[in-house]
C-alpha cells in the first residue's frame, strides 16, 4: 500500500534576512540623505518662507506685519506694473526662444551630418559663449550697444547721424534677445546634438533604401526621433524666458529711461524687496511668477509628449 506524502510547504524567511533587507533600506536612505537635506535647505525651505511671507502685509504706520490672506495675491493680478512686466517677458519667449531653438537646431544637424568639415571646432566655437558667464556677456555686449561708445558708436559716427541705437526703447527688448540667444545656442545645440548621437544607424539605412533625400531624412527620421529633446530644451526655455533678469538689470545702467525698474517681473519683485523693502509683496509676485511658469511648462510637456502633434 502506498503513502501519500503531504504536500512540501515553504518555510518563510528567517527573521535574520527580514532584518538584513531592512538595515539594507536604510543604508540606502542614509546615501540620500545630503541631497534630501540640502534640497529641503535651499529649495523646499525659501519656498515655504517665501509662501509664509506672502500670506502678510506691512503696516506702514505702525510697524510689523498683519496677516492679510490671499489679498496680496489679489492685488498681484490687478497690479498694471506686474502684467506690464509680464506681457514683455512673454512677448521676449514668443520671438527669441524659437530663433534660438531653430538655430541650435541647425548647428546640429550641420555637425551630426558629417558633411561640416572641422566639425569638432565649430561645436566648441558654438558653445563656448555658454561658458561666458551672464554678467561677463551682458556687459560686453552693453559695450557694443553703447551710443557714446563701441560698435555702435562707430557705426554712428560713420554715418554721421544716429542710426543705430540698440539700447532705445523700441530696439532694447531685440538686443537682449540677441544677447541671450548668443549665450544659450550652444547650450541647446549640445542637448540636441547628444540626442542625434543615440538615433539607431538601421533608421537612416531604412531610409535611404526608401530614397529618401537628405531633406526627408530630417524631417521624418531625425527630427521625430529627437523630439523629446526638442521639449526638453523648449522647456528650458521657457523657464529661463520668464526667469529674465540679469542682461535687463545690467544693461538698465546704460539705458535708465528704455529698461524700468519693472521691466521683467523679476527685476519687479527684486526691486520691490530690495529697494522698496515689501518684503511681502515682493514674494507674492515671485510665487504667482512661479505657477503660470509651472502651468506653461506642464502645458509644453503634456502637448509636446503627445504622439503625432
Amino acid at each position: 500500500m502506498t503513502s501519500i506524502s503531504a504536500p512540501v510547504r515553504s518555510a518563510p524567511a528567517p527573521p535574520a534576512r527580514t532584518a538584513r533587507r531592512s538595515r539594507v533600506d536604510r543604508r540606502g536612505w542614509l546615501f540620500v540623505a545630503p541631497f534630501l537635506v540640502v534640497f529641503a535647505l535651499v529649495f523646499l525651505a525659501p519656498i515655504a518662507y517665501a509662501l509664509w511671507l506672502s500670506l502678510f502685509r506691512e503696516q506702514v504706520f505702525f510697524g510689523g506685519t498683519e496677516f492679510v490672506g490671499l489679498d496680496n495675491y489679489a492685488a498681484v493680478l490687478g497690479d498694471a506694473k506686474f502684467w506690464e512686466s509680464f506681457f514683455r517677458v512673454l512677448l521676449f519667449l514668443v520671438v527669441q526662444v524659437p530663433v534660438m531653438l531653430g538655430s541650435a537646431l541647425v548647428a546640429a544637424l550641420a555637425i551630426d551630418s558629417a558633411r561640416l568639415h572641422a566639425a569638432g571646432l565649430f561645436r566648441i566655437v558654438i558653445f563656448l559663449p555658454y561658458a561666458v558667464p551672464a554678467v561677463v556677456a551682458t556687459l560686453m555686449w552693453g559695450f557694443i550697444y553703447g551710443d557714446t561708445f563701441g560698435l555702435a558708436a562707430d557705426l554712428n559716427e560713420l554715418l554721421g547721424r544716429k542710426v543705430v541705437e540698440p539700447l532705445s526703447g523700441d530696439w532694447v527688448l531685440v538686443s537682449i534677445g540677441n544677447v541671450v540667444t548668443w549665450e544659450f545656442v550652444g547650450y541647446n545645440m549640445l542637448i540636441l546634438y547628444s540626442a542625434l548621437k543615440v538615433v539607431p544607424h538601421d533608421l537612416y539605412e531604412a531610409a535611404a533604401i526608401d530614397g529618401a533625400g537628405t531633406l526627408r531624412t530630417i524631417v521624418s527620421v531625425k527630427l521625430p526621433a529627437i523630439r523629446g529633446a526638442l521639449v526638453i530644451a523648449t522647456i528650458f526655455s521657457i523657464i529661463g524666458s520668464f526667469q529674465l533678469f540679469n542682461e535687463p538689470n545690467i544693461l538698465r545702467a546704460l539705458a535708465p529711461n528704455a529698461i524700468s525698474t519693472f521691466y521683467t517681473p523679476n527685476m519687479y519683485a527684486y526691486n520691490l524687496s530690495f529697494s522698496g523693502q515689501q518684503y511681502n509683496y515682493s514674494a507674492t509676485v515671485a510665487i504667482v511668477m512661479g505657477v503660470i511658469t509651472a502651468v506653461i511648462a506642464y502645458v509644453v510637456q503634456l502637448r509636446g509628449s503627445r504622439k503625432g502633434v
